[in-house]
């Protein structure tokens, strides 16, 4: 039963990344794009953490961790690029 269920959420989160990839090629705004990238990220910490669950291992969740710190940084990154045209004051 656990299969099936960890089949069915694959493939949720699956299609919403293609969703969000929908969204940042055709965004009508920066602030959508933006948006749909951390979208990505917190589905791919999603489907980390639930090949981690099929395989039964523990290193997913590490890594599920980095790609979290990560997404952050890089989203709070381009928004301050975008806003004020540098990162770095």
């Amino acid at each position: 039963m656990i299969e099936a269920a960890l089949h069915f959420a694959f493939g949720c989160y699956g299609l919403g990344l293609l969703f969000n990839l929908w969204r940042i090629t055709r965004g009508p705004a920066l602030a959508d794009r933006i948006l749909a990238l951390d979208t990505m990220v917190i589905n791919l910490i999603a489907l980390l953490i639930l090949f981690g669950i099929s395989q039964g291992t523990v290193i997913y969740y590490e890594a599920s961790m980095l790609v979290a710190m990560v997404g952050f940084v890089s989203t709070v990154a381009y928004c301050r690029f975008v806003l004020r045209g540098d990162i770095i004051e």
